[in-house]
């Protein structure tokens, strides 16, 4: 690299401003440690950000880890909408599977919020961060043109010509992260065959801060709580049928819609437009490599049968920083093979099993074959039956910190 070329140097480089990299940047901060966050969105999209239908489940433990950073302050209370109970249903049997603990209106199981939401109040948590030892700087509109890792620090040059000298750089830039592939790092990626559609419904009879998960023949549907007669639909379908579903009128979606939910909330209508996604689950072979890491997505991208995806990011990045933290305050190095390991073996741990377990699920409830489908009621059967079983899960959801 040409070494006549002015050159801003950063603790940390971040590519990816959605809600983890914004959120790993303030954390970072926190902790005393400067950062740059590369997006090739423009800044002004970040502050504002268009609504993409999705609505993420937040543990408790999210909830209070973007509580630390400021964030969840900045979510106003009717965008958070709380989740006081889930039942999983199979085909066309009236019979589900209820995952509900003690629940209350003071206790939910869950909240909901749109990541649009999420990731403004993200992006305005960082607004006075861009000066002093833990300041963040931005480059939107930007990408890495070419890096390179050596012993004391990684060498990036942008598409601008501008050359940054950092000493971690972290990839945050979605599943399908081009900063991973750049960096070397297989990822294992399942094809799901079948793509995600996801929309506001209103519907006459209540849903109790009820979340469904059905799981139908040829077909899931999800619907989660928003507001009394609101609740964000989830319907999964091949990509043949997923076109026809968005060919159909306004009157015929809504009717098809209460169709496949059996009326059970009566009459459905659409009351915002759809956005579909494909579905694909992505596991990176190594979360790390030499003076780099991968954070969310680009490390683990789930399923979303388990709505574990955003909640295991939030835990990685504050993981991350955490270390990071404590090596700037010992005056270590921040990105040593040690603490990288050590972040990579932690999340793995957190990660693998449900990983694994979501697979499986989904698996299972999307085999149509008649053995599965006996196997599959089976399951839901004993799983109600199992107590213990059914506590685990809740316990999962509402777990705090510490």
């Amino acid at each position: 690299m040409d070494d006549s070329t002015p050159t801003t140097r950063v603790d940390v480089v971040i590519v990816g401003a959605g809600p983890i990299g914004l959120c790993f940047a303030n954390a970072l901060s926190r902790q005393g440690v400067s950062s740059m966050l590369i997006d090739r969105q423009p800044r002004s999209a970040m502050a504002e950000p268009a609504s993409d239908g999705r609505e993420i489940a937040l543990t408790r433990a999210s909830q209070q880890i973007l509580d630390q950073l400021d964030v969840w302050s900045r979510v106003g209370p009717a965008e958070r909408a709380r989740m006081r109970a889930a039942k999983v249903f199979d085909g066309q049997s009236l019979f589900a599977m209820q995952i509900a603990p003690q629940a209350s209106l003071e206790e939910p199981l869950g909240c909901l919020v749109p990541n649009q939401v999420i990731r403004r109040a993200a992006h305005a948590a960082l607004q006075n961060t861009s000066t002093g030892a833990g300041a963040v700087l931005w480059r939107d509109q930007q990408q890495i043109a070419r890096f390179q890792a050596n012993d004391g620090e990684v060498d990036i040059v942008l598409a601008s010509g501008e050359r940054i000298q950092t000493s971690l750089l972290v990839a945050a830039d979605s599943r399908f992260s081009t900063t991973r592939r750049a960096m070397g790092i297989p990822a294992h990626i399942h094809q799901h065959g079948q793509q995600m559609l996801v929309c506001r419904m209103h519907h006459d009879q209540p849903h109790d801060q009820t979340a469904w998960e059905w799981f139908g023949y040829g077909q899931t549907l999800a619907l989660l709580p928003v507001d009394t007669h609101c609740s964000s639909l989830v319907l999964t379908l091949s990509p043949a049928a997923m076109e026809q579903q968005l060919a159909l009128s306004d009157e015929a979606f809504d009717a098809d819609i209460t169709r496949r939910f059996g009326g059970r909330l009566g009459a459905m209508r659409r009351i915002a437009e759809p956005h579909r996604y494909p579905l694909v689950s992505v596991y990176a072979e190594r979360f790390i490599g030499h003076r780099q890491a991968l954070i969310g997505d680009a490390a683990v991208g789930m399923h979303p049968v388990t709505a574990h995806g955003f909640n295991l990011g939030l835990q990685g990045l504050s993981r991350l920083a955490e270390l990071i933290g404590e090596a700037r305050t010992a005056g270590q190095d921040i990105a040593s093979p040690t603490l990288l390991r050590r972040y990579q073996r932690e999340q793995r741990l957190a990660t693998a099993p449900l990983f694994a377990a979501t697979l499986a699920i989904v698996g299972l409830y999307t085999d149509d074959r008649t053995p599965a489908k006996w196997l599959r009621k089976a399951v839901l059967r004993a799983g109600e039956a199992a107590w213990p079983a059914k506590r685990l899960i809740a316990s999962h959801l509402t777990r705090s910190i510490g």
